[in-house]
């Protein structure tokens, strides 16, 4: 628009004026809404902090539950740590930690401080969790290490174990072929039914003595001296013969038929006789003959008389 200048002064003036209030009020609603404007950024500022102050206490709270939940896994091993400073300083901070939480929730405008606070004592935990993880994970591999030495010495004391039974079955096996050693021997076991003149009588009915013939050979390793045998005599009906007294054998107290010392010098004694006196009826059959010494059964053998 051109401002006609040959206007009249009055005309110009009002014409000045009215631009001039225009001018205003337009400055003036110029700064009216960037008055409005600069509320509403800084409204939508303090938005977004405080958006952004939620969304730092939920990651928080987010990393606050994991450590909770990696502390559970290894709770239960605390046994096995001899001190428990460390529970008492996480259990501290853990405590810390929820009271910021329940504090954050219940503000409805978030305190950047706090979120920070709440940050420090997380990182506290952290820090309180590795080294709770590490001593547990360092007593696991001594306990490990203590196992593996345990089965070792196990095992060797499993090897002297089998050494020892096996030294000790070879000594007994030793001692007792030594002990069999010094037993004396018998051999040419025989029983014979005489007659009264001494003669061998053959039908057994009619005998008047039974005599059994033997004979000890030599044996260095039987200790010389005197020796008591004990003879038995047992007919087909299972009946001893004779009662020349009892005898110990293997812990029970036996009956003989008759008995016989001699002296055993180491050398051979040949044809020994033990006789006993028919007092009863001899029918034929078999006849068990035994010979006892020293707790040993010498010799066990069974003869058929005829009649």
């Amino acid at each position: 628009m051109k401002l006609d200048l040959n206007l009249e002064p009055d005309k110009l003036k009002k014409i000045v004026i009215i631009l001039g209030v225009v001018l205003a009020v337009a400055i003036i609603t110029l700064i009216v809404i960037a008055s409005v404007m600069g509320s509403k950024v800084s409204e939508i500022v303090a938005e977004n902090e405080q958006l952004q102050l939620t969304n730092e206490q939920l990651q928080l709270a987010g990393e606050y539950q994991a450590l909770n939940d990696e502390f559970v896994q290894y709770e239960n091993q605390a046994q096995k740590l001899a001190n428990d400073s460390i529970l008492i300083k996480y259990a501290a901070a853990k405590s810390k930690v929820e009271k910021l939480l329940q504090e954050l929730n219940s503000e409805k405008k978030k305190s950047a401080a706090r979120i920070k606070e709440l940050q420090s004592e997380i990182e506290t935990l952290k820090g309180i969790l590795r080294h709770y993880v590490a001593q547990i994970d360092s007593l696991g591999k001594e306990n490990a290490g203590l196992k593996a030495e345990n089965k070792k010495i196990k095992n060797r004391n499993a090897e002297l174990s089998e050494r020892v039974e096996a030294e000790t079955r070879k000594n007994e096996e030793l001692s007792e072929r030594m002990t069999l050693a010094e037993k004396l021997n018998v051999t040419g076991l025989s029983l014979t039914p005489l007659k009264k003149n001494g003669k061998t009588e053959k039908k057994v009915k009619k005998a008047k003595q039974l005599m059994v013939t033997f004979t000890i050979p030599q044996n260095n390793s039987t200790p010389v001296g005197e020796k008591v045998i004990y003879l038995r005599i047992t007919t087909p009906e299972g009946n001893l013969l004779g009662d020349a007294g009892s005898f110990e054998f293997e812990g029970a107290s036996l009956q003989c038929t008759a008995r016989k010392k001699i002296e055993y010098a180491g050398e051979e004694i040949a044809d020994i006789k033990i006789y006993w006196d028919v007092n009863t009826v001899l029918n034929p059959g078999e006849y068990l003959v035994e010979l006892f010494a020293e707790n040993y059964r010498l010799a066990s053998r069974r003869f058929t008389l005829k009649k």
